[in-house]
Formats: structure tokens, C-alpha cells, sequence
């Protein structure tokens, strides 16, 4: 089946870790590892490496205790779930995974895994977090190369998203599986990737940092010219000299020698300026002289896009990974607007070929850097790439549904949905699969539909268009719904709007404590369309959907699995052991209760407020007659108010119709109202707001 791969099982998760190497990058690593309640072992040679790692995560710790990004509290929860191990022989045998983080040389690392070898347990597995390093070599530095693999995090590793994850020629499989669900659970972004020089973001991003600095060696521009020319054609916020300023020049000018000898292209040795530059220990002065004439910042524009343009072209071809990852490395890992090729895509594939080609020109005849043949036959197509985002992995009778757009947070638009039906109707049909669960790559499961396609759609007075992808929506998660399947949602991440709308298409909804649920689209101006007023008042009860969806509140994985709207509230480590049990069991006898699974106090206090008798007066803004705690009636009543009126209202009738109607009558009064909801002046202000970053202003129109 096309789009489907075929996989073992896998054994059970990594759960005890150990970090060598207590710089910043191991570190980073450390702390984010505890901070996703992993028990950790932070180790280096000597006590006080152990104590500086010890330091430089209590102040990064403090600085987010600062920016209200944890308590004080949680941070002496994580700094007590890391131990300071002095030496590397001190490993605790039983570890499940040792990440090595030392100094990028072969002869150091290779030291690391002789000693890690003989102190860890048969089972523990090895890896390497390196930069450019080949894996395969050092995969053969261990006794243990089945159980070896390349990873690599991005600076700082606590806060970049992106981790890839380099398997070496003798990676077991399941020991690929185990790494790769070890980093999700660190809420990373995974491009599984082939052992070649630079990986993927490197492997472009490199060149492009060397290609700057020859740009101004010849001439061409200033540093602040070029990296104001960057800037726009890139659409980034810094250009490759600040960059190189801020993670430091010797940086750059290892990584770019490194890859001139192992890929044998003269052209990505040091340019003489960068050597002098890191020779001279200082960095660049990039000054204030912007300007420059259109000729130049052509000719910059041309020279740094059609480096990425042939890099990226590269890449693929070799089969390091796909392009949608190409893409994604640099959304992520590098946080550029768009990835390669979605810019060749924006200036068009035969201009990106144009200039790939001139770039290609610049290397010597020995170069041996070669354009690969499929960009210029995609060039005389004259057609876009078109990406993939939905994909199946298939492990015995368990198909697992990757919805991969991590950069938008997975974001429901029509190329999403279309894929996802497209792959839905495929497993449907696949007699080998009983079971099919769905999961969102990073952060989020789905982080609702993507809002600037109505916008844009009520700029053009398109709404046709808003209709036939809801509706589209609607048929999709149909598919799921009346599946022959088992289906179950992963939700171990952030579920809004559409994207809780299509877990709760789902038979089971599994989270775990990162999960958050929250219907927002009344304080946008909407209302959920794509069954959240139907399900959620079939699965918990009126009053209890009244809650979630009129007020918006937000909705941890307790309160999630006390509504019944989760169906599994488990711990990371026992996720896949509960999709299989799941699996065992089948559909669920009854999906929709009607009715809370659990009557704890804050249900309670739900039910009693959203009542029958007291929706007239929350509709109205006034406090309901019913008695109901003060506080908790203020925190509802203050949610309300910075809801559109209009759409509060007719979210109410919907929820009120989920109570007498068949589901399928139910849903299609959502797509009835549709065309009244968008057509308000508050839905178009929401929206727009919510875009903009700024708080709506609704005037019930």
C-alpha cells in the first residue's frame, strides 16, 4: 500500500537515562530530559564538571522561574530529578539509555563508549550526540553497535524543538523505535536521517554560512548587507554573520572544513576571512551600513538561495531524508519561516533551478558537486512540489497516522484533511490493520484548523470555500467515526479546536500529563464546527459540554479523563502498553455515555453552573440563580465575557440540539449554521485578532 510502511514490534520504553558530559549541550539535555520527569544521571570526569552542569541549569531554571515559565517549586522538582555522577564507569548498569555529549572528537568519544560498554548492562543502548561525526564509525567504537545510535540536538536543546536521530548501518530497529519515542516524549520534533556529513540542517545550513562569508571576501556586500539581504529573501530574523556571532565562528569554520573533507568539495573549506576571523579570536563587525545596490543584493540573494536550493536538491536525491523533513529542519531546527523548498515553491522551481544551477557553476571541475537531474526535470514541469504531511506506519495489526506539520502545530488545512481521508480510506480497506491510531508529530496532537485559511477566504468573500472544507472535515472524520477499525487518538500534547474535535471522532482518546484540551473558537468569534458541539455533549452530558465548549475553559488530563472526553489517562512510559491493550479489546461497547465519567467536586461544580436553568442567564452575562461557589461563578462569568455573543449563542442551541438528535442529525445543523456564524462582523474580528496577536472587540454584529 503506498504511503504505508510495515514494522515490528517494539519492546518497552526507555525510562532511566544518563547524560556524559555536563557542558551546556549535555547539560541542555539533561535538564530537558528531567524536565519530562526522566530520572537522570548527569555525569562528567571530575566533581567539579558535574557541579558546573549542576550550575548552568539552576540558571537557566531561575530565568525561567523569572519569565513564569515554571514555579520554584518545579524547578526543585526537576533539579531533584538529576544526580551528579562523577565518572563514567559510575553509570548505573541498569540505565536504558546513555546519551554521550563530550567534545566532538572521534578518539574522546570513542574512549567514552569502551568505559560505558563494560560498566552498562547488556540492554542499555549507546548514542552520540554529534554534529557531524559519522555514526557508523562510532557505532563500531562499542561493543554493542545493534544497540548505537546518532543523535542530534540543536542548541539550546531545552528550548529547540528539533532532534535528528541518525540510525547507524547495524541500528536494530527496535532500537531506533525506543530513541525516537524517548525524544517525542521530550515534545521533539524527530527527522530520522542517513548517516551522511552534516545530516540535514547542516548539511545546507552550512554551506549557506561559508557562501556569506565568500560573498563578502569577493566584494560583493558588507556583513550588514548581506545579512539584510538574507534576512528578507529567507524571511528570518537573523542573518548567517549574527548568527555565526551568536553560537561563535569556530563553530562555523569546523563545520564547514568538516565538510569539505568529507564530502570532497573544495568550495565549503573555510573562506580565508572566517579563518582569520577565528585565528584573531573575535567576531564579525557587522555595523550599521544596510544599503546596497540592486545589482548586489541580487546577486546576494541569488548566491545564498541557490546554494540551499542545490544543497537541499542534494539531499533528497541521496535519500537522506524526504523533502517534507529538508523543510521541516529548517522550520524547526533553525526556525526559518519556510524550508527550501517551500521558497523554491515561492519563487518558482524554474527560477529555483536557475539559480541552483549558477551556484552549481561556481565549483571547480573536480568539485565533484553535482545538480541533481530530478530539480531541473521537476523545473520543466513547471509545477510546484507538493508535500506530504499525513503518513501510516504499520507494526503488526497496528497502523499508527502521523500528522507531520510540527512547524504549524500540525494545524488542520485542506492538504491535511484531504491527506488524512486519502490514508483513512486505505487502512479502512487494509485487511491486516484491526487497529489505527492517530498522533501528531511535536508538541501538539492538532492544534486546531489553520485560522488565516478563513480569514483569507472572508478577504476574497470566498465563503464556499470555508464550507466545502468543513464539510470536507466532517467527511473525514466520518471516515474515522464509523470506522471498521479500532480508532484511538493520542492526544499527548495540546488538542484544540478541530484538533479535539477529531480526537473525539476517535473510539478511545489516550493522554498523558502533557496533555491539554480546550475549545477557543467562542472567544474567536466562532463556533466548533467539525462535531465539538455534538460529541462532546454525547460523551460527558449538556452541562458538562457547556462548560468546554461555551466558556472555553482549558482542560488538563485529569479534568479530561473525570469528563470521560479522555478515555486513558496514563504515564508517558505506559503509552504504546495501552494502545496495545486497547488494540486487544476492540471497539468500545458504548462511546458516548451522555454523562461524566467521574463526579469529582470541579465536575460537580460544572454541572451545577451550566445547567438547563441557568443558560438564559449566562447567554445574558448575568450570574445564574443556582447556588454555585462565588469564585468559581466569577472565574466562568469573566470566560464568558470575552466571548462573541453570537456565537455563543448558537454554540448553546447546537449543544441543546446534541440532546435530542441522532449524532448525524446533529452535525449537520453545524454545517447548516455555518454560512450565519461567518457571515457575523465578530467572526471576522476574531479571527483577524487572533492573527494578529491582539485582543478581539466584538460588537455583536
Amino acid at each position: 500500500m503506498d504511503g504505508l510502511q510495515q514494522r515490528g514490534s517494539m519492546s518497552r520504553p526507555i525510562e532511566k537515562v544518563a547524560i556524559v558530559g555536563a557542558g551546556n549541550m549535555g547539560s541542555g539535555i539533561a535538564q530537558k530530559t528531567a524536565q519530562e520527569r526522566f530520572d537522570v544521571q548527569m555525569v562528567d570526569r571530575e566533581e567539579k564538571w558535574v557541579e558546573r552542569g549542576q550550575k548552568i541549569i539552576s540558571e537557566f531554571l531561575s530565568e525561567a522561574v523569572d519569565r513564569r515559565i515554571f514555579s520554584e517549586s518545579q524547578v526543585e522538582d526537576i533539579k531533584g530529578r538529576i544526580t551528579g555522577v562523577i565518572g563514567v564507569e559510575n553509570v548505573a548498569p541498569d540505565t536504558d539509555l546513555v546519551i554521550e555529549a563530550v567534545f566532538e572528537d572521534f578518539d574522546i568519544k570513542s574512549a567514552v563508549f569502551h568505559t560505558l560498554d563494560a560498566s552498562c548492562g547488556e540492554k542499555t543502548i549507546l548514542a552520540s550526540n554529534t554534529s557531524s561525526l559519522s555514526v557508523n564509525d562510532l557505532s563500531q567504537a562499542t561493543a554493542r553497535p545493534d544497540r548505537f545510535v546518532g543523535l542530534h540536538f540543536f542548541y539550546h536543546p531545552a528550548k529547540n524543538r528539533l532532534v535528528e536521530v541518525i540510525p547507524s548501518n547495524d541500528s536494530s530497529e527496535d532500537t531506533v523505535a525506543r530513541v525516537v519515542q524517548y525524544c517525542k516524549q521530550l515534545g521533539k520534533v524527530v527527522i530520522v536521517c542517513k548517516d551522511r556529513p552534516g545530516f540535514v540542517v547542516n548539511r545546507f545550513f552550512v554551506p549557506w554560512l561559508n557562501e556569506a562569508c565568500l560573498l563578502m571576501e569577493e566584494g560583493v556586500g558588507t556583513p550588514a548587507q548581506i545579512d539584510a539581504v538574507a534576512c528578507e529573501a529567507f524571511s528570518i530574523g537573523m542573518g548567517p554573520f549574527a548568527l555565526m556571532n551568536l553560537t561563535g565562528p569556530p563553530i562555523a569554520l569546523h563545520s564547514t572544513d568538516y565538510l569539505a573533507e568529507q564530502l570532497d568539495t573544495p568550495r565549503y573549506t573555510g573562506a580565508q576571512n572566517l579563518r582569520d576571523l577565528v585565528e584573531a579570536d573575535v567576531k564579525w563587525e557587522i555595523g550599521d551600513d544596510y544599503a546596497c545596490d540592486k545589482e548586489a543584493a541580487t546577486v546576494i540573494r541569488e548566491r545564498l538561495l541557490g546554494t540551499v536550493f542545490a544543497v537541499a536538491a542534494q539531499i533528497v536525491e541521496e535519500e537522506i531524508c524526504s523533502m517534507e523533513d529538508v523543510d521541516r529542519g529548517a522550520k524547526v531546527g533553525l526556525r526559518w519561516a519556510v524550508g527550501p523548498f517551500e521558497l523554491m515553491n515561492e519563487v518558482g522551481v524554474s527560477e529555483a533551478h536557475r539559480m541552483a544551477a549558477q551556484y552549481t557553476a561556481l565549483h571547480s571541475r573536480d568539485d565533484g558537486f553535482n545538480l541533481p537531474d530530478f530539480l531541473g526535470t521537476k523545473a520543466e514541469t513547471g509545477q510546484p512540489w507538493v508535500f506530504e504531511f499525513v503518513d501510516a506506519e504499520i507494526r503488526g495489526t497496528i497502523a499508527t497516522v502521523n500528522i507531520n506539520r510540527p512547524e504549524a502545530m500540525n494545524a488542520l488545512n485542506e492538504t491535511v484533511v484531504g491527506q488524512l481521508g486519502a490514508v483513512m480510506d486505505a487502512l479502512n480497506q487494509d485487511n491486516s490493520v484491526d487497529t489505527i491510531v492517530l498522533e501528531g508529530a511535536g508538541k501538539a496532537f492538532v492544534a486546531g484548523a489553520d485560522v488565516k485559511f478563513f480569514v483569507d477566504r472572508l478577504d476574497g468573500n470566498e465563503f464556499p470555500k470555508i464550507y466545502d472544507f468543513t464539510a470536507e472535515g466532517h467527511a473525514v472524520f466520518e471516515k474515522i467515526e464509523n470506522s471498521p477499525k479500532t480508532t484511538i487518538a493520542l492526544t499527548t500534547g495540546l488538542a484544540l479546536g478541530g484538533g479535539l474535535e477529531l480526537a473525539l471522532a476517535c473510539d478511545y482518546r489516550v493522554g498523558t500529563r502533557r496533555t491539554q484540551f480546550r475549545f477557543p473558537e467562542t472567544s474567536i468569534g466562532i463556533y466548533p464546527g467539525l462535531g465539538g458541539t455534538q460529541r462532546t455533549a454525547k460523551i460527558c452530558g449538556l452541562p458538562a459540554a457547556r462548560w468546554a465548549v461555551l466558556a472555553g475553559n482549558w482542560i488538563g488530563p485529569q479534568e479530561a479523563a473525570d469528563l470521560g472526553l479522555l478515555t486513558h489517562f496514563v504515564d508517558p512510559a505506559d503509552v504504546d502498553s495501552t494502545v496495545e491493550m486497547i488494540a486487544s479489546t476492540g471497539k468500545p461497547i458504548e462511546k458516548y455515555a451522555g454523562h461524566p465519567a467521574r463526579l469529582t467536586d470541579a465536575v460537580k461544580s460544572a454541572i451545577a453552573f451550566y445547567s438547563d436553568e441557568n443558560v438564559k442567564a449566562i447567554l445574558g452575562g448575568k450570574n445564574p440563580v443556582t447556588p454555585v461557589d462565588e469564585a468559581y461563578a466569577g472565574r466562568q462569568m469573566k470566560q464568558i465575557s470575552r466571548t462573541a455573543p453570537i456565537a455563543l449563542r448558537m454554540a448553546s442551541e447546537l449543544i441543546d440540539i446534541a440532546g435530542k438528535s441522532e449524532l448525524s442529525d446533529g452535525l449537520d445543523k453545524e454545517l447548516e449554521h455555518l454560512e450565519a456564524i461567518f457571515a457575523t462582523k465578530d467572526a471576522y474580528e476574531g479571527l483577524s485578532a487572533l492573527i494578529q496577536g491582539r485582543r478581539p472587540s466584538y460588537t455583536n454584529e
